[in-house]
Protein backbone atom coordinates (compact mmCIF):
# COMPACT_ATOMS: atom_id res chain seq x y z
CA UNK A 1 0.00 0.00 0.00
CA UNK A 2 1.44 3.27 -1.03
CA UNK A 3 1.50 6.19 1.69
CA UNK A 4 2.04 8.74 -0.97
CA UNK A 5 -0.07 11.79 0.28
CA UNK A 6 -3.18 13.11 -2.04
CA UNK A 7 -2.13 16.32 -4.18
CA UNK A 8 -4.61 18.70 -3.15
CA UNK A 9 -5.83 18.29 0.34
CA UNK A 10 -8.35 15.15 -1.35
CA UNK A 11 -9.96 12.82 1.51
CA UNK A 12 -11.39 9.96 -0.43
CA UNK A 13 -14.52 8.47 0.59
CA UNK A 14 -13.44 4.59 1.09
CA UNK A 15 -16.59 3.51 3.10
CA UNK A 16 -18.59 0.90 0.42
CA UNK A 17 -21.88 1.54 2.39
CA UNK A 18 -21.62 5.12 2.12
CA UNK A 19 -20.81 5.11 -1.61
CA UNK A 20 -23.58 3.08 -1.84
CA UNK A 21 -26.30 5.12 -0.13
CA UNK A 22 -25.03 7.91 -1.84
CA UNK A 23 -25.74 6.37 -5.48
CA UNK A 24 -28.63 5.46 -3.94
CA UNK A 25 -29.87 8.67 -2.83
CA UNK A 26 -30.21 10.37 -6.39
CA UNK A 27 -33.15 7.87 -6.83
CA UNK A 28 -33.93 6.69 -10.23
CA UNK A 29 -31.38 7.88 -13.10
CA UNK A 30 -31.63 5.31 -15.43
CA UNK A 31 -33.17 7.46 -17.69
CA UNK A 32 -30.88 10.67 -16.53
CA UNK A 33 -27.66 12.25 -16.94
CA UNK A 34 -25.67 12.99 -14.03
CA UNK A 35 -22.32 15.07 -13.37
CA UNK A 36 -20.13 13.86 -10.87
CA UNK A 37 -17.92 16.33 -9.16
CA UNK A 38 -14.72 15.14 -7.59
CA UNK A 39 -14.71 11.66 -8.29
CA UNK A 40 -11.56 10.46 -7.23
CA UNK A 41 -10.81 6.94 -7.82
CA UNK A 42 -14.02 6.31 -9.04
CA UNK A 43 -15.38 4.65 -6.00
CA UNK A 44 -19.03 6.42 -6.49
CA UNK A 45 -18.32 6.52 -10.45
CA UNK A 46 -18.25 3.06 -10.53
CA UNK A 47 -21.57 2.53 -8.82
CA UNK A 48 -23.32 4.78 -10.88
CA UNK A 49 -21.70 4.29 -14.36
CA UNK A 50 -24.23 1.23 -14.73
CA UNK A 51 -27.33 2.97 -13.13
CA UNK A 52 -27.40 6.21 -15.61
CA UNK A 53 -27.96 7.29 -18.91
CA UNK A 54 -24.81 9.74 -19.20
CA UNK A 55 -22.17 10.28 -16.75
CA UNK A 56 -20.13 13.36 -17.27
CA UNK A 57 -17.46 13.18 -14.14
CA UNK A 58 -15.25 16.82 -13.23
CA UNK A 59 -12.08 15.77 -12.04
CA UNK A 60 -9.59 18.70 -11.50
CA UNK A 61 -6.42 16.81 -10.78
CA UNK A 62 -4.88 15.84 -14.18
CA UNK A 63 -3.38 12.52 -12.73
CA UNK A 64 -6.95 11.20 -10.92
CA UNK A 65 -8.38 12.70 -14.27
CA UNK A 66 -6.61 10.12 -16.48
CA UNK A 67 -6.27 7.49 -13.98
CA UNK A 68 -10.30 7.83 -14.84
CA UNK A 69 -10.23 8.01 -18.01
CA UNK A 70 -8.14 4.59 -18.28
CA UNK A 71 -10.54 3.04 -16.28
CA UNK A 72 -13.61 3.49 -18.09
CA UNK A 73 -12.25 3.72 -21.28
CA UNK A 74 -14.58 1.16 -22.54
CA UNK A 75 -17.55 2.58 -21.09
CA UNK A 76 -18.78 4.79 -23.78
CA UNK A 77 -21.77 6.90 -21.66
CA UNK A 78 -19.09 7.59 -19.05
CA UNK A 79 -16.78 11.38 -20.24
CA UNK A 80 -14.15 12.25 -18.12
CA UNK A 81 -13.34 15.83 -17.92
CA UNK A 82 -10.43 17.33 -16.23
CA UNK A 83 -11.56 20.31 -15.63
CA UNK A 84 -13.04 22.86 -12.89
CA UNK A 85 -15.76 22.59 -11.63
CA UNK A 86 -16.63 26.34 -11.08
CA UNK A 87 -15.30 26.75 -14.89
CA UNK A 88 -17.72 24.21 -15.87
CA UNK A 89 -20.74 25.05 -17.88
CA UNK A 90 -23.40 23.12 -17.19
CA UNK A 91 -25.81 24.41 -19.45
CA UNK A 92 -23.24 22.58 -22.46
CA UNK A 93 -23.48 19.69 -21.07
CA UNK A 94 -26.91 19.25 -20.31
CA UNK A 95 -27.35 19.79 -24.45
CA UNK A 96 -24.77 17.44 -24.93
CA UNK A 97 -26.94 14.48 -24.14
CA UNK A 98 -30.31 13.22 -24.84
CA UNK A 99 -31.39 11.91 -21.85
CA UNK A 100 -33.87 14.64 -20.30
CA UNK A 101 -33.42 18.23 -20.64
CA UNK A 102 -32.38 18.62 -17.13
CA UNK A 103 -28.95 17.45 -15.43
CA UNK A 104 -28.65 15.59 -11.48
CA UNK A 105 -25.62 16.28 -9.68
CA UNK A 106 -23.39 14.46 -6.77
CA UNK A 107 -20.48 15.07 -5.07
CA UNK A 108 -17.72 15.34 -2.61
CA UNK A 109 -17.37 18.93 -2.29
CA UNK A 110 -13.58 20.46 -1.26
CA UNK A 111 -14.37 22.30 2.33
CA UNK A 112 -12.72 25.39 0.96
CA UNK A 113 -14.66 25.90 -2.25
CA UNK A 114 -18.55 24.24 -0.96
CA UNK A 115 -19.90 27.83 -0.91
CA UNK A 116 -18.58 28.79 -4.04
CA UNK A 117 -19.61 25.36 -5.59
CA UNK A 118 -23.04 25.71 -4.22
CA UNK A 119 -23.68 29.44 -5.85
CA UNK A 120 -22.79 27.82 -9.04
CA UNK A 121 -25.37 25.38 -8.77
CA UNK A 122 -27.59 27.82 -8.18
CA UNK A 123 -27.09 29.42 -11.02
CA UNK A 124 -28.22 26.65 -13.15
CA UNK A 125 -30.81 25.69 -11.09
CA UNK A 126 -32.21 29.23 -11.91
CA UNK A 127 -31.81 28.28 -14.98
CA UNK A 128 -33.71 25.09 -15.12
CA UNK A 129 -30.92 23.08 -16.08
CA UNK A 130 -30.39 20.86 -12.34
CA UNK A 131 -33.12 18.94 -11.17
CA UNK A 132 -31.45 17.58 -8.10
CA UNK A 133 -28.00 17.15 -6.25
CA UNK A 134 -26.75 14.71 -3.50
CA UNK A 135 -23.92 16.35 -1.81
CA UNK A 136 -21.11 15.57 0.96
CA UNK A 137 -19.53 18.36 2.79
CA UNK A 138 -18.24 19.19 6.52
CA UNK A 139 -21.04 19.01 8.78
CA UNK A 140 -21.11 22.38 9.82
CA UNK A 141 -21.54 23.90 6.70
CA UNK A 142 -24.27 21.37 5.89
CA UNK A 143 -25.84 22.49 9.47
CA UNK A 144 -25.72 25.68 8.26
CA UNK A 145 -27.47 24.99 5.05
CA UNK A 146 -30.65 22.91 6.38
CA UNK A 147 -30.73 25.63 9.68
CA UNK A 148 -34.25 27.68 10.02
CA UNK A 149 -34.44 30.83 10.35
CA UNK A 150 -34.30 31.91 14.12
CA UNK A 151 -31.52 29.44 14.71
CA UNK A 152 -27.91 30.13 15.14
CA UNK A 153 -26.94 28.69 12.02
CA UNK A 154 -29.10 30.26 10.25
CA UNK A 155 -27.18 32.30 7.85
CA UNK A 156 -26.73 33.57 4.05
CA UNK A 157 -25.46 30.26 2.60
CA UNK A 158 -28.77 28.87 4.27
CA UNK A 159 -30.98 31.77 3.33
CA UNK A 160 -30.36 31.70 -0.70
CA UNK A 161 -29.74 27.34 -0.84
CA UNK A 162 -33.61 27.52 0.75
CA UNK A 163 -34.13 30.03 -1.88
CA UNK A 164 -33.15 27.28 -4.26
CA UNK A 165 -33.47 24.22 -3.41
CA UNK A 166 -36.10 21.93 -0.89
CA UNK A 167 -32.38 20.50 1.63
CA UNK A 168 -32.88 17.00 2.88
CA UNK A 169 -30.24 16.30 5.69
CA UNK A 170 -29.31 12.03 4.70
CA UNK A 171 -26.85 11.06 6.61
CA UNK A 172 -23.66 12.07 8.77
CA UNK A 173 -20.11 10.04 8.48
CA UNK A 174 -17.20 9.82 10.60
CA UNK A 175 -13.60 11.04 9.49
CA UNK A 176 -13.13 7.22 9.08
CA UNK A 177 -15.03 6.85 6.18
CA UNK A 178 -12.06 8.81 4.95
CA UNK A 179 -8.24 8.38 3.74
CA UNK A 180 -6.66 10.25 4.87
CA UNK A 181 -9.13 10.76 8.03
CA UNK A 182 -10.02 14.57 7.62
CA UNK A 183 -10.09 16.21 10.91
CA UNK A 184 -13.97 16.96 10.32
CA UNK A 185 -17.39 15.13 10.27
CA UNK A 186 -19.12 15.23 6.99
CA UNK A 187 -22.63 15.44 6.14
CA UNK A 188 -24.65 13.93 2.60
CA UNK A 189 -27.29 16.45 2.00
CA UNK A 190 -30.09 16.14 -0.74
CA UNK A 191 -30.90 19.15 -2.19
CA UNK A 192 -34.30 19.19 -4.49
CA UNK A 193 -33.95 22.12 -6.70
CA UNK A 194 -36.90 24.38 -6.91
CA UNK A 195 -36.13 27.76 -7.10
CA UNK A 196 -38.44 30.11 -5.44
CA UNK A 197 -38.68 33.62 -7.16
CA UNK A 198 -42.07 33.13 -8.74
CA UNK A 199 -43.95 31.79 -5.50
CA UNK A 200 -42.34 35.01 -3.58
CA UNK A 201 -43.25 37.39 -6.26
CA UNK A 202 -39.45 38.60 -6.92
CA UNK A 203 -37.10 39.20 -9.35
CA UNK A 204 -34.16 36.78 -9.11
CA UNK A 205 -31.29 38.92 -9.87
CA UNK A 206 -32.43 41.89 -8.09
CA UNK A 207 -33.67 39.93 -4.91
CA UNK A 208 -30.29 38.08 -4.90
CA UNK A 209 -28.71 41.50 -4.26
CA UNK A 210 -30.62 42.43 -2.20
CA UNK A 211 -30.59 39.44 -0.17
CA UNK A 212 -26.51 39.59 -0.35
CA UNK A 213 -26.65 42.74 1.45
CA UNK A 214 -28.83 41.63 4.41
CA UNK A 215 -26.38 39.54 5.63
CA UNK A 216 -23.30 41.83 4.79
CA UNK A 217 -22.14 42.27 8.47
CA UNK A 218 -23.82 39.92 10.79
CA UNK A 219 -23.88 41.51 13.81
CA UNK A 220 -25.48 44.44 12.57
CA UNK A 221 -29.14 44.79 12.01
CA UNK A 222 -31.05 44.02 9.14
CA UNK A 223 -32.33 48.19 9.20
CA UNK A 224 -28.86 49.08 9.89
CA UNK A 225 -27.11 46.88 6.85
CA UNK A 226 -29.83 48.02 4.52
CA UNK A 227 -29.09 52.07 5.00
CA UNK A 228 -25.33 50.50 4.45
CA UNK A 229 -26.58 49.19 1.45
CA UNK A 230 -27.85 52.82 0.01
CA UNK A 231 -31.81 52.86 1.63
CA UNK A 232 -32.63 55.50 3.45
CA UNK A 233 -34.47 55.36 6.98
CA UNK A 234 -37.61 57.35 5.44
CA UNK A 235 -37.54 54.39 2.90
CA UNK A 236 -37.23 51.66 5.21
CA UNK A 237 -39.77 53.14 7.68
CA UNK A 238 -42.17 53.42 4.38
CA UNK A 239 -41.69 49.63 3.28
CA UNK A 240 -41.15 47.70 6.50
CA UNK A 241 -43.64 45.14 7.07
CA UNK A 242 -45.16 44.09 10.07
CA UNK A 243 -43.94 40.36 10.10
CA UNK A 244 -40.67 42.14 10.48
CA UNK A 245 -39.39 43.55 14.39
CA UNK A 246 -37.68 46.80 13.99
CA UNK A 247 -34.48 45.65 15.33
CA UNK A 248 -34.39 42.12 13.70
CA UNK A 249 -30.97 40.93 12.25
CA UNK A 250 -30.91 39.06 9.23
CA UNK A 251 -30.67 35.47 10.44
CA UNK A 252 -34.18 35.78 12.16
CA UNK A 253 -36.15 36.98 8.99
CA UNK A 254 -37.95 34.30 6.97
CA UNK A 255 -37.54 34.44 3.33
CA UNK A 256 -41.45 35.45 2.84
CA UNK A 257 -40.91 38.35 5.45
CA UNK A 258 -37.18 39.10 2.90
CA UNK A 259 -39.35 38.91 -0.19
CA UNK A 260 -41.77 40.99 1.07
CA UNK A 261 -39.54 43.57 2.18
CA UNK A 262 -37.93 43.92 -1.03
CA UNK A 263 -41.46 44.17 -2.92
CA UNK A 264 -42.28 47.23 -0.86
CA UNK A 265 -38.75 48.64 -1.50
CA UNK A 266 -38.81 48.03 -4.90
CA UNK A 267 -42.24 49.74 -5.48
CA UNK A 268 -40.64 52.97 -4.32
CA UNK A 269 -38.68 52.96 -7.02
Amino acid sequence: MSNKKPKLGQNFLVDESACVRISESLGDTHARTVVEIGPGHGAITELLAPRCARLHCIEFDPALARELEFRFRNTPHVTIHHADILKTDLTALSQLDTAGPTLDVVGNLPYYITSDILLHLFVAARMGILARAVLMMQREVAERIAAAPGSSDYGALSAFTQLHAHVTNLFTLPPSAFSPPPDVYSTVLRLDFAPRFTELGVAPEGFNAFLRSTFAQKRKTLANNLRVAGYSSVQLAAAWPASIPAQARSEAVPLEAMAELYRALTAQA
